[in-house]
């Protein structure tokens, strides 16, 4: 690999503006690593949502694949500045230079040198929904019989395995009232602060977190009421909540939504109810499996640690693990996501670049 050509590549990559919002730009960040992956492989296009996505893999018919390569091409609102891609010594800034859009080209670059020498079926996935949810990209995919083996998503990870991550629960508390003059409460029911009651007692089990820790958090994202009048009991009010919870939590992990929404209810004053939007569980790889281990010692022989991690984010990795199939991230380093200093280490490129290819290719486990 040309480390220079490929990071102008890059840098025309993390300039397309591809976020949720514009559609034309979405695919045009698809096709542009489409052409950058280049002839000679099937490309099976996927559209859902307004969302499109990409498999691509060699031969003309879809398998089973020993090993898929994952990776997203949206990303999250930015100013303008922040698509014209800055160099500032191993520091590529841009949005999306971290998240993931560096991380994913180089794995086009491995897959367009080793996928049709390989002696077993590989896959490249390339989808443009994964920070609006994943579900028009990855889990589309999946509903329409993609299958693997074995995922390496190529969320940052500078050159560690990420092979457990929280699960997502997002949910809607809606609380009912009654209306009345703000002078004579007592003939009105107030919708808000019955919710704001019932939101003290999930951070009171749940408290906000100061610091890193691996336990369930529960995050107030929004409140609001159609009550416009100062001088009005509300009858109405909603919140949002955004909840990681983490494999151990005997209350939410493995649980069905009915269950789920059954806990919550027990925080609930009377007349709010909770409405489960959003149920994910916790993703997990087996430390132990030959693929992870694998990965460990091409890491290792690239100089990095190849050790073990768990985020408290979700990736599309969790979508392979509701089918029982094993993934992690792995991609490289960098900092700032979704900030406004986001960056990838270029250090990480070349030992990410070889990493990859090394795992691909012999001894890799055969059928």
């Amino acid at each position: 690999m040309d480390t220079e050509v490929f990071l102008g590549c890059a840098c025309e990559l993390l300039a397309i503006p591809s976020t949720s919002e514009r559609p034309a730009e979405l695919r045009r960040a698809l096709d542009y690593v489409l052409d950058f992956t280049g002839p000679g492989f099937t490309v099976e296009r996927f559209e859902s949502g307004g969302k499109p996505s990409a498999l691509v893999y060699p031969g003309t018919e879809r398998r089973d694949f020993h090993v898929i390569l994952n990776a997203h091409l949206d990303v999250v609102p930015a100013p303008a500045d922040q698509f014209r891609p800055r160099r500032d010594g191993d520091r590529l800034f841009a949005r999306g230079a971290q998240d993931m859009k560096v991380t994913g080209l180089l794995a086009a670059q491995v897959f367009r040198e080793l996928a049709a020498s390989l002696p077993y079926p590989v896959a490249l996935q390339l989808v443009t929904d994964e920070e609006v949810g994943g579900r028009d990209g990855t889990r589309h995919q999946l509903d329409h019989g993609v299958r693997g083996r074995f995922v390496i998503v190529g969320e940052t990870s500078g050159l560690h395995i990420v092979n457990e991550s929280k699960g997502m629960l997002v949910v809607r508390l809606l609380a009912t009232g009654r209306a009345a003059h703000a002078a004579y409460q007592w003939l009105g029911d107030n919708a808000l602060v019955k919710l704001q009651r019932t939101v003290a007692s999930l951070l009171a089990r749940y408290p906000v977190a100061t610091e890193e820790v691996w336990r369930t958090t529960v995050n107030l994202a929004r409140v609001g009421t159609r009550n416009e009048a100062r001088n009005q009991v509300p009858a109405d009010a909603e919140a949002l909540l955004d909840i990681r919870f983490p494999p151990g939590d005997a209350d939410l992990s493995g649980k069905t939504v009915a269950e789920v929404t059954a806990f919550l209810q027990g925080f609930c004053e009377p007349g709010v109810t909770p409405v489960v939007d959003v149920l994910d569980q916790p993703h997990h790889a087996d430390q132990d499996r030959p693929e992870v281990l694998r990965l460990q010692q091409v890491a290792r022989r690239q100089g990095y640690p190849g050790g073990l991690l768990r985020k408290h984010g979700v990736s599309d990795g969790r979508f392979y693990g509701e089918l029982g199939i094993a993934a992690v991230a792995f991609g490289v380093g960098g900092s700032g996501q979704h900030g406004p200093d986001e960056y990838a280490d270029l250090s990480t490129v070349v030992p990410y670049y070889l990493a990859l290819r090394e795992f691909l290719g012999p001894p890799q486990v055969q059928p």
